[in-house]
This record gives structure tokens, C-alpha cells and sequence, in this order.
């Protein structure tokens, strides 16, 4: 029999400290593309109180007020209530961004310069990037974290649509899943922790997410008798936000991605252009392991790139089933590399990446999100025919 574990996942929703500054980065991507598709974009969000700091590189034709645009990100966020001491409407703000590094921007860019071994577009830094898929849910992702992003995005809705008026933006959710080998059989346990407002009981809080949000998220065949269950297990939790914890872009990159099951090369996401290879190429990658897990020829995939600053090739490719392969890793390997191309100048144009799409990527994970797949297109499952046909099956 196969040894019984235990493994869980967590998502914050876009309330949190650091998915505050994640969705204002994003949305400082997505205004630079909206009338340049050439911008280059690296901007760091940082919030605390009633502060919001940006700092960072920014190359772009775009004109337009940041103020306004990290005003219009925090008011869609929610913190719009007088009992939150981060508003939209009385932000403090600073701007410190300054435009690209010209010896970044040499390697980046698809021209010669001198040094440079090619005039193709190169890599914008080193670095490591994972895909990763399996058959466990319908999104071929692992459930524990594709639970907890339900869950998120679910409380967040019960906010933003007033079925519940003492809600308020900053919750987390954290999902335990117990295995069978790799067969997954239960939920062990849920924690939800939701700032809300002052004077609603802790029953109140605890009936209500029990009945509203947890019964009618979860699958009910992994719920029994003894799955634990903790909501705000502090006891209290008036005092969220960035009012709570200061916030930082990507500090929240195990959620964006797969909840801890599969690897993540430590490049973060949001407020970064796709010339940046933390996030085409991861995007990439999971494209690629959907597609492998979509075509049946492995029941897990991960699979891993790794580039030079200023190189457009990637300097490995490697593919991990687990022991899950219909057919060898290096056959897969192979049929991969005959199908997709990893040039990141090639990733942007397969995936068409140059738009003002990143807002929709922000919160409740970059991966696993089938319901916009013509922004997120590393999503479609629109390989498969190509990579069994050259895999030999």
C-alpha cells in the first residue's frame, strides 16, 4: 500500500499587503502597453499605512499619471471603507522610477551592440524558470492550490457583491489535501483568515464562511467528518492591509504559481514587461507542461529552462514525468523542442504577450485560470495534436 501524506497550499486574495502592490505593478504594465507594446517595464510596489511607494525601470511611449493609475488599482481592490486606514481617495504616494539600464536594454534589445554575440533579441537576465502540470484536477494543476484560490476568489466576491458588508479585502486561504501515493483522496483541512469590520462576532464570521464560502467552494465528496476546519483562528482580524503588514511585489510567488508542489526558479511576476524571462518563460513553461499532461504522455510534467542575460537561446531544457511517462522523458524532450520555440522574442509572439493583459493575471494564480484564456493564453491546451504527432504516438 502506498504511503498516506499530507500536503497543503495557500492563496492570498487581492486585499493582502503584497497582492496590493503585486495589482498596482500590473496595472503600471498594463497602462505602458496600452499605447506602447515596445515599453519595458520593471516596477516595484511597496505599501504600508497609507503609503504607496513605486520604484523601478521604466522605458515607455506611454503618458499618464501614476497617482491616478495606483488610485484606480486600489479603489478596484476595494479599500474604499472609512474604517480602513488605506483608502483610494487619501493615499500618501512616492515616485521613484527611473527608465531601463542602457546596458540592459543592449542585450534586450534585437540590434548588434558591441559585445554582443547576436542581434537577435536575448534573454533580459539569467535565470531558471518551471512549468509544471498533472491530472489531478480539471486544470491539470494540484488541487490543494487550486482549492485555495477558489476559496479566495469566492470571499472576494461575497465582498464585492455585499452578501456579506462586514467583509474587507485582506483574507488568505490555506487548503491541506491528504494523498495516497499520488492519488488524492480528502481534504484534511481548511484555514481562512478574513479581515472584517468591527463588532461582527466570531460565530457570525465562522457560520457564515462555513456555510457560504467553504460547503459550496469544496467538493463535496472531499469534505467529511473529520476534515479540520479554522476561520480566523486569532480570534480577531479588524486590522488588515497594508495598515497590518507592509506589502512588496513578489512576495507571493508560490501562490502565482503552484502552490509549492511543483518548483519555482525564484523570479517573481507582476509589475515586469514579457522581455523579462521570470515571466514569458515561466508562462512558456507551463504552456508547454499543460499541453505534455493534455496529450496523455505523462500523467505529471515539470519542466525547466534556463537562460544568459543577452543570449536568445536557452543554455537547458529539461523535462521531469516522475516515473508518469507513456513514453521517455527524452523522447518528450525532444518532441517539445520540435514543437515549441524558447527564444524569448518567439515566446512573446506564440503567447502574444505584447498587451495590457497582466491585470488579469495578478490574483488567484497565474496558472490554472481557464476562464480567459484569450489573455492567458499559455492556458489553451492548442498542442496537443503537434506534440503527439512528434512524440511518436
Amino acid at each position: 500500500m502506498a504511503n498516506r501524506t499530507i500536503f497543503s497550499s495557500e492563496s492570498v486574495t487581492e486585499g493582502h499587503p503584497d497582492k496590493v502592490s503585486d495589482t498596482i505593478s500590473d496595472y503600471v504594465v498594463d497602462k505602458c502597453f496600452e499605447n506602447d507594446p515596445a515599453s519595458r517595464v520593471a516596477c516595484e510596489t511597496l505599501v504600508k499605512d497609507n503609503l504607496v511607494v513605486l520604484a523601478g525601470e521604466i522605458t515607455t511611449k506611454s503618458y499618464f499619471n501614476y497617482h491616478d493609475v495606483v488610485a484606480e488599482a486600489i479603489r478596484e481592490i476595494g479599500y474604499t471603507n472609512d474604517d480602513c486606514m488605506f483608502h483610494a481617495d487619501t493615499f500618501m504616494f512616492v515616485n521613484a522610477l527611473s527608465q531601463q539600464s542602457p546596458d540592459i536594454a543592449q542585450g534586450v534589445d534585437a540590434a548588434a551592440a558591441d559585445g554582443k554575440d547576436t542581434a537577435e533579441q536575448g534573454a533580459g537576465d539569467q535565470g531558471l524558470m518551471f512549468g509544471y502540470a498533472c491530472t489531478e484536477t480539471p486544470q491539470l494543476m494540484p488541487a490543494p492550490i487550486v482549492y485555495s484560490h477558489q476559496l479566495g476568489r469566492e470571499l472576494t466576491r461575497l465582498r464585492k457583491d455585499g452578501e456579506l458588508e462586514w467583509l474587507r479585502p485582506d483574507s488568505k486561504t490555506q487548503v491541506s489535501c491528504e494523498y495516497e501515493g499520488e492519488k488524492l483522496l480528502r481534504v484534511s483541512a481548511v484555514v481562512v483568515s478574513t479581515q472584517h469590520a468591527e463588532g461582527v462576532s466570531h460565530r457570525e464570521i465562522k457560520s457564515s464562511l462555513t456555510e457560504q464560502l467553504i460547503n459550496k467552494v469544496l467538493p463535496e465528496d472531499k469534505i467529511d467528518s473529520n476534515t479540520e476546519i479554522l476561520i480566523n483562528p486569532t480570534g480577531k482580524f479588524v486590522i488588515g492591509g497594508p495598515q497590518g503588514d507592509c506589502g512588496l511585489t513578489g512576495r507571493k510567488i508560490i501562490v502565482d504559481t503552484y502552490g509549492g508542489m511543483g518548483r519555482h526558479g525564484g523570479g517573481a511576476f507582476s509589475g515586469k514587461d514579457p522581455s523579462k524571462v521570470d515571466r514569458s518563460a515561466a508562462y512558456m513553461c507551463r504552456w508547454v507542461a499543460k499541453n505534455v499532461v493534455a496529450a496523455g504522455l505523462a500523467d505529471r510534467c515539470e519542466l525547466q529552462v534556463a537562460y544568459a542575460i543577452g543570449y536568445p537561446n536557452p543554455v537547458s531544457v529539461s523535462v521531469n514525468t516522475f516515473s508518469t511517462g507513456n513514453v521517455s522523458d527524452e523522447r518528450i524532450v525532444d518532441a517539445v523542442n520540435a514543437v515549441f520555440s524558447f527564444r524569448p522574442a518567439e515566446i512573446v509572439s506564440q503567447l502574444n504577450l505584447l498587451r495590457p493583459i497582466y491585470r488579469e493575471t495578478t490574483n488567484y494564480g497565474h496558472f490554472g485560470r481557464e476562464d480567459n484564456t484569450d489573455a492567458l493564453t499559455w492556458e489553451k491546451k492548442d498542442k496537443v495534436d503537434d506534440l503527439k504527432k512528434a512524440a511518436g504516438v
